[in-house]
């Protein structure tokens, strides 16, 4: 496994309930800001090998980013039932939950 895909799977592990991190930030934080597409196919490709929990991973706008209606009712769902709130039932309030580590070791 490369380094980056590693740390992608750390960071997201650590991603506490109730809060969501965006692909990009995660991307920045792994070490290569300009790749949130590679997030994703992390995601993707070893989200259920690691039980990722892949719900709490947006996009930059606050909203999720899948198109598959019943996935993304599921995320949706599943974000709610942590505690996140919706506003106009599409974005989050990245200030509100946003997971921002304020320590280097949190991640």
């Amino acid at each position: 496994m490369k380094p980056f895909t590693a740390e992608v799977i750390r960071i997201i592990q650590q991603i506490p309930k109730g809060k969501v991190m965006a692909y990009g930030q995660i991307a920045k934080f792994a070490g290569n800001p300009k790749a949130a597409r590679q997030v994703v196919r992390v995601l993707h490709s070893m989200g259920e090998k690691y039980q990722l929990p892949w719900h709490r991973v947006i996009n930059s706008k606050g909203e999720i980013g899948i198109t598959d209606e019943e996935a993304f009712q599921e995320q949706k769902l599943t974000l709610q039932e942590e505690g996140v709130d919706f506003l106009n039932d599409k974005r989050i309030d990245m200030a509100q939950y946003q997971y921002w580590p304020e320590r280097e070791n949190d991640i």
